[in-house]
């Protein structure tokens, strides 16, 4: 994906990138979290793609995406559930017990789907054919979808060449969790140095 990438100007590397996201989070099967990926290794190669925009692009990709998914899953998807035919009862079960979780566990299933795999991509329709209410479903999803950027896209950023191999075998919640950890060190030592390096220079101005 990254060779890919590479052979872009880097407009079509953000365009090309807001397509697979928007499309994938709309409810179409393409590569959304792997382009993200690409697209952050690619940023902390080359000088041309900036992270701050890939982050940026994805973010309002995911958020656009999503709620056109909404649009669809709030009309066909309900239509689909609830339309005369065969499995009625079952749909019609299958809806009523969606729309007991949506209620209970509404917000953070719209926060959290982003990082699910199996979510992002339907995770708009079901909310949708719910009846989630929009405006609560715009929040969750605008609040996802940036957090969704920004950790992927970093920890993408931060790895390099070796977030593929790390987000295959970790997971994307191990490889930003490694990015924290890290980060989190890396800014408590350089912390505890300054403190450090002030205390010396007290000691030394009672001196």
């Amino acid at each position: 994906m990254v060779h890919a990438l590479l052979s872009l100007p880097s407009l079509l590397v953000y365009v090309a990138l807001f397509g697979v996201i928007a499309g994938e989070s709309a409810g179409l099967p393409l590569p959304g979290e792997t382009s993200l990926i690409a697209a952050g290794v690619l940023s902390s190669q080359h000088g041309s793609v900036s992270i701050g925009y890939v982050i940026a692009v994805a973010a309002v990709a995911a958020i656009v995406g999503d709620n056109v998914g909404f649009v669809f899953g709030r009309h066909g998807g309900r239509w689909l559930l609830t339309r005369e035919g065969r499995w009625l009862d079952a749909r019609e079960r299958f809806l009523e017990r969606g729309e007991r979780f949506f209620a209970r566990h509404g917000p953070k299933a719209i926060f959290l789907a982003r990082w699910i795999p199996g979510l992002r991509v339907v995770g708009a329709w079901l909310a949708g054919a719910h009846r989630v209410p929009w405006r609560t479903f715009l929040l969750w999803n605008a609040l996802g979808g940036i957090a969704w950027a920004l950790s992927v896209g970093l920890a993408a950023y931060v790895l390099g060449h070796a977030a593929g191999r790390i987000f295959a075998t970790v997971g994307v919640a191990g490889a930003v969790l490694i990015v924290v950890v890290v980060a989190a060190t890396v800014g408590w030592r350089m912390t505890r140095g300054r403190r450090e390096r002030n205390a010396k220079r007290v000691q030394e101005d009672v001196r």
